[in-house]
C-alpha cells in the first residue's frame, strides 16, 4: 500500500534491523513496515545502487529529483497501461490501482478499516473509507457486467 512518492524517496538508511521506517510525504506521519524477503528480492533485481535512495527511481541525486520521480511514474503508468491492454484487463492499470487494491485486498481478508488506513498512511480512516467505496464500486460494476452478460 506504500505510494509511490514514498517509493521514490526512500533513503537506504530508513532500512534497519528488518523494518524501513519512513514518513508519508502526504501527511508526514510515520510509518515502520517489516522488510520482507519478497521486498528483498525485488531489490536484488538491481544492480548495486551507488546512491543514498534504496530504490533505482531517483538515479541521479542532485538533479530535479521530484521531476525524475514523476517522468519515472509517468513511464510505468504507461507501461501498465500497455500490460492492461496485453492481457485483456478492462481497467486501467495505474500505480495508483495497485496501492488501492492492496486497500481492497486487505479488507476482502476481514483486516480492520484502522489497520488499512495506516498501512496506506492515511491521515484519517474517513480518507481509506472513501478509497475503499470507490473500489467497490468498481467491482460491483465488473460483476453487474458479468451478470448481464450471463443473461444474453
Amino acid at each position: 500500500g506504500m505510494s509511490f512518492i514514498d517509493m521514490a524517496f526512500l533513503k537506504k538508511s530508513d532500512l534497519k534491523n528488518g523494518y524501513v521506517t519512513y514518513r508519508r510525504r502526504k501527511t508526514n506521519q510515520q510509518l515502520n513496515i517489516e522488510w520482507t524477503e519478497e521486498m528483498q528480492m525485488i531489490l536484488d533485481k538491481y544492480p548495486e545502487n551507488t546512491s543514498d535512495y534504496l530504490l533505482p527511481i531517483i538515479r541521479n541525486p542532485g538533479t530535479n529529483e521530484r521531476c525524475t520521480y514523476r517522468n519515472v511514474g509517468y513511464n510505468i503508468n504507461h507501461n501498465l497501461k500497455s500490460i492492461a491492454n496485453m492481457v485483456g484487463v478492462q481497467i486501467s492499470l495505474t500505480l495508483y490501482v495497485a496501492r488501492h487494491s492492496w486497500a481492497s485486498a486487505a479488507k476482502s481478508k476481514g483486516i480492520p478499516l484502522s489497520v488499512i488506513s495506516e498501512g496506506l498512511g492515511h491521515a484519517s480512516e474517513a480518507t481509506t473509507q472513501i478509497y475503499l467505496t470507490e473500489l467497490d464500486t468498481t467491482m460491483v460494476d465488473k460483476a453487474n457486467s458479468i451478470i448481464i452478460k450471463s443473461l444474453n
